[in-house]
């Protein structure tokens, strides 16, 4: 494990990555995250949507308040961004998920959403991690990161109210 981890810090700081890859973090980390493989079902587009989905969107737009919040180079650990102050897509996300929800999870219906923006706002491109490597593209820029929020939230604002959720 020591060995593997060392591999991926390795290869992050070649590719010019900062601070300890997701990967490379472990349960009991400081930033660990529990990330969540995706499956049919979970990439359904019409899946129920809570008013929370909605209020975390929200604050992840509050947080992303103006282009210098925004890191613009996301390694999906969020510790460090925090503490910049600055935050990718993802960790704008992570962290409205903890301050609205308590708890973050990967595939809860507001990220899912943004990630289905985000194949909508690229043409279906093919991405390893949606929010990470939309947010990492270079034609990628804050209005876009913006738009893609917003184009989430009016898509589960909408669901929700068809369904009273």
């Amino acid at each position: 494990m020591i060995l593997r981890s060392a591999a991926v810090l390795l290869a992050a700081a070649a590719a010019g990555c900062t601070g300890a890859p997701a990967a490379a973090l472990q349960p009991g980390d400081e930033g660990y995250i529990r990330f969540t493989a995706t499956n049919d079902d979970l990439e359904r587009r019409n899946r129920p949507v809570e008013a929370e989905d909605i209020r975390i969107l929200l604050r992840a737009e509050d947080l992303l308040d103006g282009a210098a919040a925004w890191n613009r180079d996301d390694d999906r650990v969020c510790v460090d961004d925090e503490r910049a102050g600055r935050r990718s897509l993802f960790c704008a996300l992570h962290q409205a998920s903890l301050e609205v929800a308590g708890e973050y999870r990967h595939r809860r219906p507001a990220l899912q959403e943004v990630r289905f923006a985000i194949e909508d706002a690229t043409g279906g491109r093919a991405f390893e991690h949606r929010l990470r490597d939309f947010n990492n593209l270079p034609e990628t820029d804050f209005d876009a990161v913006k738009r893609v929020l917003r184009t989430a939230r009016e898509r589960a604002a909408v669901r929700l109210d068809h369904t009273g959720g």
